[in-house]
């Protein structure tokens, strides 16, 4: 699967986005074991909880994985390996031989920012810290360990690079949420939600074309973001917008049993 993943993938470019998402979206706890990284963030997102390779080819001997899988373990969290066009072959090949399965699997996808300009809707309200009311938002629009306000404040209160946290008004009344960190001339794009009696009014459009602008402002020449495979309207949306497929990869995990 990711030896499928990494065919036609740029990996200069797969690489400079892995690279910056460990710092657009930074965990509370970050290890760098020889060329992966592996984070935590008491389960909050796989992008927090997992190891991920930085190079091409990044391989992990058996003993690698065995330590990081007791990290894991130790953090009461299940082992988890981000595949990536990055991942060696015989560590792919490894990690399936364990018995990790697939919990989900993802897109990189990438646009040009050449044709955006900054502007910003009066609408959309932008901030460069993390309110307690942008954080308090994100989380009550979100399900499961995704409406945890603490562990999503963990980790956004962590961003150091500049960031613009966005809140879209309507009438004064917050509807939707969104974020984007830019770090050498690229703006990763997240956390957007959308308050579900204001879905399908046009408003996750108008979010993400003002982190756009905002990011276009920054002097950045592409954005990129991450997406679930299997969320059809975002895809839709996404492609909509210009952004182009990247990279894929899967999100796997071993049982705590195991």
């Amino acid at each position: 699967m990711a030896t499928d993943m990494a065919r036609g993938a740029d990996t200069d470019l797969v690489l400079a986005c892995e690279r910056r998402i460990v710092n657009a979206w930074p965990s509370p706890a970050t290890l760098l074991i020889d060329d992966w990284v592996v984070r935590f963030a008491g389960g909050y997102s796989g992008r927090a909880n997992s190891a991920s390779p930085l190079k091409p080819g990044a391989e992990l001997s058996e003993n690698t994985l065995a330590l990081i899988e007791e990290l894991f373990r130790s953090d009461g969290l299940p082992p988890c390996i981000r595949l990536t066009p990055l991942v060696g072959a015989a560590t792919l090949a490894m990690v399936k031989e364990r018995g990790y399965v697939v919990r989900d699997a993802s897109f990189g996808l990438i646009r040009s920012l050449d044709d955006v300009t900054a502007e910003i809707e009066p609408d959309l309200q932008i901030e460069a810290r993390p309110s307690a009311d942008w954080i308090a938002g994100v989380a009550a629009r979100q399900t499961g360990i995704k409406a945890d306000a603490g562990k999503l404040a963990a980790i956004v209160e962590g961003v150091r690079l500049p960031a613009a946290f966005a809140t879209w008004l309507i009438a004064g009344e917050p509807v939707a949420y969104g974020m984007s960190v830019a770090e050498r001339g690229m703006a990763e794009i997240g956390s957007v939600v959308v308050d579900p009696a204001h879905r399908g009014q046009g408003l996750g459009r108008r979010l993400i074309s003002g982190l756009m602008g905002w990011a276009r402002a920054m002097e950045c020449g592409q954005a990129y973001l991450q997406v679930d495979q299997t969320n059809a309207v975002a895809n839709g949306l996404y492609s909509s917008m210009g952004f182009q497929h990247l990279y894929a990869y899967e999100t796997r995990v071993l049982d705590l049993a195991g």
